[in-house]
């Protein structure tokens, strides 16, 4: 109950004292903190799970949205940021700076299709050849707009095993139509279906041994998650409760669901990583995660609130490759951007805004008989800083120290001894300011282990 007690205090705490909030990540805080993300939508693409997110601005009191996010993991608590992989840029028809709501990416036939609301014009797609895009508008307008009201939000798309596609949407009303092949029109009207009770907004659709599933945010305000059930991809629809019910502790939420490495998986959102720093209300989200399970007659068993779960790794992390920087388990205070925006490797990304006291962990790292280097590839406009590598948190067993002298912004390669990182540990790369300079100290790349 301690734990608890210091989050909320933390919530009413202006400081970025980060050494204090980076060290209760294990309450299963949201899963990104270099940005503000909402709307989770997952997608399983050979071994990896990929997860698009929406992003609200850093300062958005409302919904200021502009682009779409990737994030991809293997093990579900270490996460690449793969930076922005679409936004409202993309619709040349489309004049505004504001309005890119919950999108659903799906693959067909080698293709990957963004369904991407623009709040108050509908819902349009974007398709690219790669799940890191380029995506690209191939319809120059819209797919669905309503026009007579705002209802077209929050697309949900599943593919059936007949091969015949379904989008549903809506806030507060819920609608579907049936796709053609091509992903990118539809054949016959569109349908309103009666109410879901305790339905709001953001569905998500999907199938799973044999019966439909229909998940949503459950009525607002506070938004929880509800599910329906039928054996029908078309309805009718049957409430089934919660998946996760209303709390105080949180105002909006947004479901996505799926399977990966033998185990269920319920994404949403919350706002615990604005909470860190203040105790008001603003439209700045953060996907959430927790493991699912089902019951023998296909019902969901309800979970409790994000925080007050842990998600259990499901495969070690392996430190004997080149690892960019921007993955991690924890980041609070750290913030990236692209590499090169113009470059053909459009979602590599630096983490930057790095301060004295901040760090990166990574939950789970599998060091076997041990490590004996680490090289980190690093810039420093000015003064630098240093990196103190320890494991299993922020203040534990140090095993090795790198400087990181001024580059005159220029990426160059550090390298320092490791002694004692053996068997399986959490890591952490802790930042240290230089006599002169305790923000901004350099900006990281990537980094390496070598036995």
């Amino acid at each position: 109950m301690a734990a608890f007690a210091m989050l909320a205090a933390l919530a009413c705490n202006q400081s970025k004292d980060t050494s204090v909030h980076q060290s209760m990540y294990d309450l299963n805080m949201p899963i990104i903190q270099t940005k503000y993300t909402a709307d989770p939508s997952p997608i399983v693409i050979g071994d990896t799970l990929y997860l698009y997110t929406s992003h609200d601005d850093d300062h958005g009191e409302n919904f200021i949205m502009r682009d779409w996010l990737l994030y991809t993991t293997t093990d579900m608590v270490n996460w690449q940021d793969r930076g922005a992989v679409a936004s409202l840029r993309d619709f040349k028809w489309y004049k505004n700076n504001n309005g890119a709501w919950a999108q659903q990416v799906v693959e067909r036939n080698g293709k990957f299709y963004m369904y991407c609301p623009i709040h108050g014009n509908g819902i349009s797609v974007l398709v690219a050849d790669s799940p890191y895009g380029p995506f690209v508008d191939p319809l120059g307008g819209t797919l669905v707009w309503q026009k007579e009201h705002w209802y077209d939000i929050d697309p949900t798309v599943w593919i059936d095993d007949d091969g015949q596609a379904y989008m549903y949407w809506g806030n507060p009303n819920l609608y579907y139509v049936k796709l053609n092949e091509d992903m990118i029109s539809y054949s016959g009207d569109i349908v309103e279906l009666p109410h879901i009770e305790d339905y709001q907004e953001g569905p998500w659709f999907y199938k799973r041994n044999g019966k439909y599933y229909l998940a949503f945010a459950s009525t607002c305000c506070p938004e929880g998650i509800g599910y329906a059930m039928s054996d029908s991809p078309t309805g009718p629809w049957e409430y089934k409760g919660h998946i996760m019910d209303h709390t105080h502790r949180d105002r909006g939420n947004h479901p996505g669901i799926i399977d990966y490495k033998g185990k269920s998986w319920c994404f949403g959102q919350n706002y615990d990583i604005f909470r860190l720093e203040e105790s008001r209300h603003a439209e700045r989200r953060s996907v959430a995660l927790a493991e699912m399970h089902y019951n023998e007659d296909g019902t969901i068993q309800e979970i409790p609130y994000f925080v007050d779960l842990k998600i259990e790794q499901v495969e070690w992390f392996n430190p004997y490759k080149k690892v960019q920087a921007e993955t991690m388990a924890w980041g609070y205070g750290l913030k990236t951007i692209p590499k090169n925006q113009w470059g053909k490797d459009r979602w590599d990304q630096l983490v930057t805004n790095i301060d004295d006291g901040e760090y990166i962990k990574l939950r789970g790292v599998d060091f076997g008989s041990g490590a004996k280097s680490f090289t980190v590839c690093a810039s420093a406009l000015l003064y630098g800083g240093s990196i103190e590598i320890r494991l299993d948190d922020f203040d534990g067993k140090l095993v090795g120290k790198v400087d990181i002298g001024c580059t005159k912004n220029e990426l160059e390669q550090f390298t320092t001894k490791i002694r004692g990182a053996k068997g399986v540990h959490d890591l952490c790369l802790v930042f240290k300011a230089s006599r002169y300079q305790e923000k901004n100290l350099f900006q990281l790349d990537w980094w390496r282990m070598d036995q």
